[in-house]
C-alpha cells in the first residue's frame, strides 16, 4: 500500500486473465463488496451494488429500483475491459460538488491479473467531514487504504475460488 495525504493506492493478484478480472470486478461487484454499515456507501441501508457498464456508465446501490430507490456512487469516466476502469466516488453525506476518484488497472501478470486501486481527491473533502471519522492526513488515507485492501481481497477470493468473498480473511 503506498499513499499520500489525498490518495491512496493498493494492490493485489488474482489467478485470472486480465479480462475475466475485469469481469470479477464489475459483473460481480455486489459478490465481493463486503457487507455491513463500514462498507456500504449507502450506510445502514443494504442495496445491491452494481456498474452499469461504460463510459459513461454508473457505479450504483439499489435498495428498491421500482420506487426509484437508488445511489449514485458515481460516473464511469473510462471503462477499458481487461484494461482500466475509473469512476467517481461519492458518499450519500458529500455535498455538491465534493466527490472523489476510484481508478483500477488490471495488468497482465505471471500468475494471473494485478489489479491496482488508486482512490484519490480526498483533499478536497474538509477535515471535519463524517466520511473521514475524525481522522487527518496520513491516519485517514491509511485507514481508507485498509477499506480498499479488504475489498481487494474480497475480490480476489471470489476471483480465485477460495471460498465465500465474505468469510473469514487469511
Amino acid at each position: 500500500m503506498t499513499y499520500s495525504d489525498d490518495s491512496v493506492t493498493v494492490s493485489t493478484t488474482v489467478a485470472t486473465d486480465p479480462i475475466t478480472a475485469f469481469e470479477i470486478f464489475t459483473a460481480d461487484v455486489d459478490s465481493w463488496w463486503r457487507s455491513g454499515p463500514r462498507f456500504r456507501p449507502g450506510g445502514k441501508r443494504k442495496g445491491t451494488m452494481r456498474f452499469e457498464p461504460g463510459s459513461p456508465g454508473r457505479l450504483i446501490e439499489v435498495y428498491d429500483e421500482h420506487a426509484g430507490d437508488v445511489f449514485e456512487i458515481g460516473r464511469i469516466s473510462a471503462w477499458e475491459p481487461g484494461q482500466q476502469l475509473a469512476f467517481q466516488w461519492r458518499q450519500p453525506n458529500f455535498d455538491e460538488g465534493q466527490e472523489t476518484l476510484v481508478e483500477v488497472r488490471f495488468e497482465e501478470a505471471e500468475d494471473g491479473t494485478k489489479i491496482t486501486l488508486t482512490h484519490s481527491g480526498w483533499a478536497g473533502i474538509p477535515y471535519e467531514h463524517p466520511a473521514r471519522h475524525g481522522l487527518r492526513d496520513q491516519a485517514f488515507v491509511s485507514m481508507i487504504g485498509l477499506f480498499w485492501a479488504d475489498l481487494l481481497v474480497s475480490a480476489r477470493r471470489l476471483a480465485n475460488g477460495d471460498g465465500s468473498p465474505d468469510s473469514p480473511i487469511r
